[in-house]
């Protein structure tokens, strides 16, 4: 039998219905996957060549220090440096894809019966990991500064977790303004911030914004290069201030020891060789486009009262249907017209709202888009 911390928590929707709809043809709005066409190949493979070659390539294959590669950290760095937040690579330890970081901030930061402040809805990973630690979750209104001011009071959460650029599953993203408010507003509270920021570099409309980390010293930064990279290297990093690291490389030396040595140095290779900024322009150019087509398509097929979010960027729209619409019911219609979404309630710490659903535009064509979006518009009549 399970431990009764992992007996309560559920597995991934998403996940699991990734395994009912393996079958060519489904047109699968459900993953939220990079485009394969897209990764690249060339330049990864000659990066990984390197790695393995020269005087430093049987080092590559042997353990290596918990905080990881040094090129690496610089590298990561460097960009988020670039990107408004000033970071030096000993802020940084790389971690097994962004999802390890927070199952790391997790173990240093909360015991069991400690609460955790979440948007709502929000990225179902968090939720599980918040569960697997024994924490009690507490669904908050970010936009709403005001509201959050009272959750802190009345629930003392250790720390609040935001997906603050281009959400999962929304889409949404928190203005400046809130992001200075609620940094200032954690600050008084003694709250943690955890900032899971993935999908901040693919950004098709707007202006950049600033992330949070770099407005107070109570946040901790998660990046990645799952969405701009490849996700199958499971490659991230944490930027935490200095009184917490020491506890996170404990954590991450108790976990795994430490992130994979040679898919460390072939991305330290890789970014050293490739122009990365290039390659996320091509990214922004398809999803744009992608997100376009998908948005341009769902006034065609949505009922009446129908509304759904218009991201600035990332990978997902967000849908309500109108009425006593229940998605989770719908879905079985949908994967007989062979196409598929996520039903939103999963997402949700509390109150669950049935009619909602996420869509994700990243991993198709827009040909293949239109058809889907097409199917989908066949499901919800016969639903």
């Amino acid at each position: 039998m399970p431990s009764q911390r992992l007996a309560a928590v559920v597995s991934s929707p998403v996940r699991d219905l990734l395994a009912l709809i393996d079958r060519p043809d489904v047109i699968s709005f459900a993953g939220g996957l990079p485009a394969p066409e897209l990764f690249d190949l060339a330049n990864w493979r000659t990066a990984f060549d390197t790695a393995l070659s020269g005087p430093h390539a049987r080092r590559h294959l042997q353990y290596a220090p918990t905080e990881g590669d040094p090129r690496l950290r610089a590298a990561a760095a460097a960009r988020m440096t670039a990107r408004g937040l000033p970071t030096a690579a000993d802020q940084l330890l790389i971690t097994t894809g962004s999802q390890q970081a927070l199952t790391l901030v997790a173990a240093a930061l909360l015991d069991p019966g400690a609460v955790v402040a979440v948007d709502q809805p929000t990225y179902l990973a968090a939720l599980q990991c918040f569960g697997m630690a024994g924490a009690r979750i507490v669904p908050v209104t970010p936009d709403d500064p005001d509201t959050l001011a009272r959750v802190f009071t009345r629930e003392r959460p250790t720390l609040l977790y935001l997906v603050p650029t281009f959400a999962n599953p929304t889409g949404r993203t928190l203005d400046a303004h809130r992001r200075a408010a609620i940094v200032a507003l954690a600050q008084r509270h003694g709250v943690w911030i955890v900032e899971d920021d993935p999908y901040g570099e693919l950004r098709y409309r707007g202006e950049h914004l600033t992330p949070m980390a770099a407005a107070g010293d109570r946040v901790i930064h998660l990046g990645s290069l799952s969405k701009i990279g490849a996700p199958g290297l499971r490659l991230g990093w944490l930027r935490a201030p200095a009184p917490l690291r020491a506890a996170l490389i404990v954590a991450k030396q108790a976990a795994d020891l430490h992130t994979s040595t040679i898919d460390q140095a072939a991305a330290a290779a890789y970014l050293d060789a490739t122009d990365l900024d290039a390659h996320i322009d091509r990214l922004r150019d398809a999803y744009r486009e992608r997100r376009d087509t998908m948005l341009a398509a769902l006034p065609e097929i949505m009922p009446d009262g129908a509304t759904w979010t218009d991201p600035d960027g990332g990978m997902f729209v967000w849908v309500r249907l109108p009425g006593g619409a229940d998605t989770a019911q719908l879905l079985p219609v949908a994967l007989e017209h062979d196409v598929a979404f996520v039903p939103g309630a999963p997402f949700y710490a509390a109150d669950p709202d049935p009619a909602t659903l996420r869509l994700s535009f990243t991993a198709a064509t827009p040909a293949v888009i239109r058809e889907g979006m097409r199917r989908l518009g066949k499901a919800l009549t016969a639903g």
